[in-house]
Order: structure tokens, then C-alpha cells, then sequence
């Protein structure tokens, strides 16, 4: 399934609920679009829920990564939320882990900005 991202507002954090494949190709090339269309758009706050994202290859976790960079060098935030454990495995063997601020609770990560 094709990565597809949809976006809320909840104050002045944006969630972005994704859901399918972070892979090479469409998959990473939409996560890089719509975190970049956010940080140009002065979106300083930024939540990934990646509760229905069942998989991501290394070119997906080198997107986070870079879509982490882009925020913070634009003076923001990004944070991941719900992952699974495919994704959190990932994240714990590539020690990134220590880089992203992870969350398990959408109301918590929303507070965590302030």
C-alpha cells in the first residue's frame, strides 16, 4: 500500500497521521514532500503518528532523519508518535532511538511542545 498522509491541527501542533509503506520511491518521496510543505509553511511543531506505517526500509528511516534535520534547522520540532514494533525495532538497532523524541500518547506529545 502506498504511503498516504493525512494532516490535523491540534493548537499549533500539526499531527500527520501516515499509514501504508516507507520505502524506497513513493513511499519516502511523500514522507519528504509533506514534512518539507510543513517546515516551508512555518509549521514549527510537528507530530508523526506512524501507528499505521507496518513497514519502513533504510531509505524510509534516512527520510526521517533528513525530514528531522529540515525541521530542526527550520527552528522546529518533530516528533514521532505510536510506533510499531517493526518501526521501533528499527529505530532501537539503528540507536536512533536517542535522536527522535518518541511518544506513545498523542495527548502527551502535544504537551511535550510546551
Amino acid at each position: 500500500m502506498a504511503l498516504q498522509g493525512t494532516c490535523r491541527q491540534i493548537g499549533e501542533v500539526a499531527i500527520i497521521d501516515f499509514s501504508g509503506k516507507i520505502t524506497l520511491g513513493e513511499g519516502s518521496a511523500t514522507l519528504r514532500k509533506t514534512i518539507r510543505e510543513m517546515a516551508d509553511g512555518g509549521q514549527k511543531k510537528i507530530v508523526l503518528n506512524l501507528a499505521d506505517v507496518d513497514y519502513i526500509d533504510s531509505s524510509g528511516i534516512g527520510e526521517l532523519v533528513s525530514g528531522f534535520t529540515t525541521v530542526r534547522s527550520a527552528g522546529g520540532e518533530l516528533k514521532l508518535l505510536h510506533l510499531t514494533k517493526r518501526v521501533h525495532d528499527i529505530l532501537q538497532i539503528t540507536r536512533l532511538f536517542t535522536v527522535f523524541d518518541v511518544q506513545s500518547d498523542e495527548a502527551n506529545a502535544v504537551r511535550s511542545f510546551k
